[in-house]
């Protein structure tokens, strides 16, 4: 129960320290421990859309082979299940990148 205690007044501690160092008019500067990044939201969202991009293009490409397996498979049940299984979880992949392409432009406002 004391830890508790500790912890708690520990963390109360932190915001209001936290509290203190953001609420000024900007010309205090707050050492946070965290390192200085040069990129500003530009760059990462270029870099980001590059990288989702290519997740996007593999995503279809694996589309495409499962559909050639699909094609292939010759009523094959084993076969026609692994190429399903690819595609949805493909298009899951798919979904997946978009949906984060979307949320890291809403995060920087480039909405």
């Amino acid at each position: 129960m004391n830890m508790f205690v500790v912890m708690v007044l520990a963390r109360m501690h932190l915001l209001a320290v936290t509290a203190d160092c953001s609420a000024g008019t900007g010309k205090i500067t707050c050492e946070t421990g965290l390192p200085k990044v040069g990129a500003g939201n530009g760059e990462i969202q270029q870099i980001l859309k590059i990288v989702f991009g290519v997740i996007a293009a593999l995503a279809v490409l694996m589309i495409v082979i499962a559909g050639f397996r699909f094609v292939i498979a010759q009523g094959s049940p084993q076969e026609v299940t692994k190429a399903r299984n690819t595609i949805l979880y493909a298009l899951i992949g798919l979904v997946v990148a978009l949906a984060a392409e979307a949320i890291v432009a809403l995060v920087l406002g480039k909405v």
